[in-house]
């Protein structure tokens, strides 16, 4: 990238073109977004147009925007006009709606049909990430013949190893292999090899069980049909690990107590930023008064043993850290479809067990720090490690079953973690302190 940039602060254009043939199209994208707007300008139109439409479709979704607005209508077209199906509807999702208007202005008919359906497809759903561009063969075809099929209109689709077969209704009816094609004799016909048992989705699908759907079947590709079974698209992998990296940063923002934004970091104004925050924060800073009630409420044990008080911030932290860990691992989990809710009482029993070895392992630590370093009495060093071995039990089983719960009544599993389950731990670990102490030091 340096030698790009020397280029253009050198103005050696000639130079500068024959560089950019020698890099990739998200290479130059990145630098494109890095330069300034007369200078991206340049670069894009030193390029052959095979490169500046690879280069456009590998823009971020919000430059694209931007530069749409640097180039001449005529020269936008041109460029939409060449794009992969599923990323001209990509595209036209981000713009504003008077730049549809004038691309589509000019659209034929029959596209422009299809484009407005595509765009009426739920967002996050399989329909709004598929493309139109695949090779369909008939069955009574011989392999010669789909052979021929795939060199006469494979140029324009956006992958040939997966050919689908279809009949007249174009209901789909099979899968074959280009490899398969390739290694079988010419005059047998497409019926005697194709796949009948194959994976498909919906267009209305979760776009998120339809990565899990990839990843367990180790697919490259996967066809689209609708409520009849006819044949509407195919989603391919690169789209699916787009839509893995969109659930995993949703995920992250959820979990960290955040609305989840459309935007890089970097994009984001102050602002947007407070908007996204400020909510969950709220929210939590209110649902953590109970603690402040609870805390009132033990006031007279708390007067009479101030020493119960210094506990608290590390029994609190403790168990909150149990259960991110917890919440944490069955998030993930879920995302990848290693476990389901058939499956809760096994992962409380397993984490009830895994709790207990935790819980009691603190525990000896904790009455050693308190107890022969510290100097506690033993009661009180007694008393918060029972605390400790209850409240980790209560830490793991709600940080493992909340998110199951979550994802059973149609939330979100995120939305269960690190922030949610911490408040609700830091009640339930006052509560259960205050209850032992009451126990062992009576007021009374």
């Amino acid at each position: 990238m340096e030698n790009l940039f020397a280029l253009l602060e050198n103005k050696d254009y000639k130079g500068l073109r024959a560089h950019l043939s020698t890099l990739h199209a998200p290479d130059i994208a990145d630098a494109m977004e890095q330069t300034q707007e007369k200078e991206s300008l340049l670069i894009f139109r030193l390029l052959p147009k095979d490169l500046a439409v690879e280069v456009f479709s590998h823009m971020e979704p919000f430059y694209q925007a931007e530069f749409s607005e640097l180039i001449r209508e005529e020269e936008l077209r041109d460029l939409v006009d060449e794009l992969y199906f599923d990323d001209k509807i990509d595209y036209l999702e981000e713009i504003p709606a008077t730049l549809v208007k004038k691309i589509l202005r000019n659209t034929p008919e029959n596209e422009r049909k299809l484009i407005n359906q595509f765009l009426n497809y739920p967002d996050y759903s399989a329909g709004s990430i598929m493309t139109i561009e695949f090779v369909d063969l008939k069955k009574s075809m011989t392999v010669a013949d789909a052979i021929k099929r795939i060199r006469r209109i494979g140029t324009d689709k956006e992958t040939i190893y997966t050919c689908y077969v279809i009949d007249n209704e174009r209901t789909l009816e099979g899968l074959i292999s280009l490899k398969e094609l390739i290694l079988t004799s010419e005059d047998t016909t497409i019926e005697e090899i194709m796949n009948a048992d194959f994976i498909s989705v919906t267009t209305h699908t979760d776009q998120e069980d339809v990565a899990e759907k990839f990843l367990k079947y180790d697919l490259l590709a996967m066809p689209v049909v609708d409520s009849e079974n006819r044949l509407v698209g195919i989603i391919t992998v690169d789209d699916v690990l787009d839509v893995m990296e969109e659930e995993a940063t949703k995920d992250f923002h959820m979990m960290a107590g955040m609305q989840v934004s459309e935007e890089t970091y970097m994009e984001s104004s102050v602002i947007q930023l407070f908007k996204k925050r400020f909510p969950w924060l709220a929210v939590l800073m209110i649902s953590a008064t109970l603690t402040s009630a609870i805390m009132e409420s033990y006031e007279a044990l708390i007067a009479g043993m101030a020493i119960l008080s210094a506990n608290i911030p590390m029994l609190m932290g403790t168990s909150g850290n149990a259960g991110a860990q917890a919440s944490t691992l069955m998030v993930r989990s879920i995302a990848v479809g290693d476990v389901e809710f058939k499956d809760i009482f096994r992962i409380i029993w397993k984490e009830f067990r895994v709790s207990f070895l935790i819980g009691c392992s603190l525990a000896v630590l904790n009455y050693i720090r308190m107890y022969f370093i510290g100097g506690y009495s033993p009661t009180l060093s007694l008393v918060v490690s029972l605390t400790l071995i209850i409240t980790i039990a209560l830490a793991k089983l709600i940080g493992s079953t909340l998110p199951m719960v979550a994802k059973k009544i149609g939330l979100d599993p995120a939305i269960m973690a690190n922030p949610m389950i911490s408040t609700i731990l830091d009640a339930l670990v006052l509560i259960t302190y205050f209850k032992i102490s009451s126990a062992f030091f009576p007021l009374g």
